[in-house]
């Protein structure tokens, strides 16, 4: 909590003792702080506003005018106070030191191509890393590959039959989406390869050196690809693991259930009852095969013997919200008191509009491919408006890729995104690009100021529209910290577009070069602002060119 958060809190505690630290919210309009009263009504049995107005009259803060208005409790700091809390020594703020959280995200499938479709997890997944490194937990990023299965031993079969080394090392990914799919539509005519498949499937399973070696090369032809586009994001990942790494860890899951007297046959196949409020979760086929839960309760019950977690979190699509409930209330059921700590963080479903199908391959549109778009778009407007920019290229790169992360990471993660380049390289938009770029006008004025100083006098910046980015930036951490708390990124996103719009202001009200003291504070403010987009746009996987 800001200095100014945790004292109003402590004071009004008394008046409100149902008040919890959340409570109290940082406002932009009105006052600095407030605290609605609605929550109390039910309790302490009176109106909310009659709630304020008796809390208005009990609490006395120095400094801070209280007052009520509609239901909410206001307070209103001293303007040259907030500023030099801004501009003071701060303590480390690290709420999550001593904390580990893994966190389970991107999850691509071998020998698919790296699609649209995992945008919103990758992102996500990525940004929440860097939350909560920066907010000082240790952090273990996974990348659960989607490596086991039947289809696996088709492509095999494809590859043996169809394949071509020298096409394979020249086209690589584009190879095996093609077996795959010729494989797939070959196998309604001949059902022999079904069987052929499940053949080589087992190979792989029971480590067949022919098989494993095949696999692995068509694993690693997926992740060089996948790395590529991982790079491109700013997103690293501590652990590949996958599916298959789990197979041989079933039976001992299997075996703590049953020691529980969880585990049951239905129909020959091995479930766990989860009550009336979901369907049973099936462990085990009939025919003695694992299921995706059994091996996702071997993950969980690795990662927790492995990295002690005081968070797991899984960046998966919505869809998949019963199996997480279910994987979830397995643990509980089991005894386990870590269960509560898992989390499912779900998002909506992404589309691409203005694409031209010719950056489609078949019904698949590479993930590659539209920041390759972004890229070329953003390169194009940046001729155009400093067409003697030095290193265009990799400015061009910065920009279109950010363009495509912060308008996935823009909205709340549960809204279905339809992304738009034409939109999301606006540079006067709610846009990456104009986050990029008001961190570069900001970088512009400090390099052509001889010097500024921090040593700032506070009632140089009370006028409104400088108090304006005071107040933004003066309490970025609780931003990150609501981020952390919530798995919501976006919150960090639109933090950064409102202090953007609010230094524009700043900039086109108030001559920043105007000398003396005056010019020292707001030099010093303009700095501020450019170290704050800065860790900002890092947060949320986005470079910060000093030139655009």
């Amino acid at each position: 909590m800001t200095d100014y958060k945790k004292k109003i809190y402590e004071a009004a505690k008394s008046a409100l003792p149902e008040l919890n630290e959340s409570d109290v919210v940082a406002s932009d309009a009105f006052c600095d702080f407030c605290i609605p009263c609605f929550k109390f009504a039910k309790t302490m049995r009176r109106a909310p506003a009659l709630i304020a107005s008796e809390a208005a009259g009990a609490v006395k803060l120095d400094g801070i005018k209280i007052e009520a208005l509609n239901g909410y409790l206001n307070f209103t700091v001293e303007r040259s106070a907030r500023v030099s809390e801004l501009f003071g020594a701060r303590s480390e703020f690290k709420p999550f030191a001593g904390k580990t959280v893994c966190i389970d995200f991107s999850s691509v499938n071998i020998a698919k191509p790296f699609h649209i479709g995992h945008l919103m997890t990758t992102v996500i997944g990525g940004a929440l890393c860097n939350v909560y490194r920066a907010l000082g937990a240790r952090v273990v990023g996974i990348n659960h590959l989607g490596d086991f299965g039947t289809q696996f031993g088709g492509l095999i079969s494809a590859y043996r039959r169809w394949g071509d080394e020298a096409r394979l090392e020249r086209r690589g990914l584009d190879e095996l989406l093609d077996l795959y799919v010729k494989y797939n539509a070959e196998c309604e005519k001949d059902a022999e390869l079904a069987s052929e498949a499940r053949a080589w499937s087992k190979k792989i399973e029971d480590g067949d050196p022919y098989a494993v070696g095949i696999f692995d090369r068509f694993k690693a032809i997926t992740l060089e690809q996948a790395k590529r586009v991982y790079k491109r994001l700013n997103v690293e990942f501590d652990s590949y693991l996958g599916e298959s790494f789990y197979v041989d860890k079933v039976s001992g899951v299997e075996k703590k259930l049953s020691d529980k007297s969880l585990l049951s046959i239905s129909d020959g196949a091995e479930i766990v009852d989860l009550g009336d409020d979901m369907p049973p979760a099936l462990v085990r086929r009939s025919d003695g095969a694992s299921l995706y839960i059994a091996r996702d309760l071997a993950a969980a019950y690795y990662r927790k013997d492995t990295y002690d977690f005081d968070k797991c979190l899984y960046v998966v699509a919505s869809h998949q919200a019963l199996h997480f409930k279910q994987l979830f209330k397995v643990l509980e059921l089991a005894g386990e008191p870590w269960a509560s700590d898992m989390v499912h963080v779900s998002y909506g479903m992404v589309s691409v509009e203005g694409m031209s199908l010719s950056t489609r391959r078949g019904n698949v549109l590479y993930l590659n491919d539209v920041l390759d778009s972004a890229v070329d778009k953003a390169a194009e407007i940046i001729n155009e408006r400093n067409a003697t920019l030095e290193n265009k290229k990799a400015v061009s790169e910065s920009v279109g890729v950010g363009a495509v992360v912060f308008d996935a990471l823009y909205d709340g993660r549960l809204k279905d995104k339809n992304f738009s380049l034409e939109a999301a390289l606006n540079f006067d938009g709610e846009t990456g690009p104009y986050v990029q770029y008001t961190h570069a006008r900001c970088r512009s004025v400090l390099a052509k100021a001889d010097r500024d100083s921090e040593d700032v006098k506070p009632e140089l910046l009370t006028d409104d529209s400088a108090y304006e980015v005071v107040k933004l930036l003066v309490d970025f951490d609780e931003v990150v910290l609501f981020a952390a708390e919530k798995y919501e990124p976006s919150a960090i996103s639109r933090r950064l577009v409102k202090i953007c719009q609010a230094f524009n202001r700043f900039y086109n009200a108030d001559r920043i070069m105007c000398g003396g003291d005056l010019q020292s504070a707001r030099l010093a403010l303009t700095r501020k602002t450019a170290d704050t987009l800065e860790y900002g746009l890092s947060l949320i996987l986005l470079d910060a060119p000093e030139k655009m």
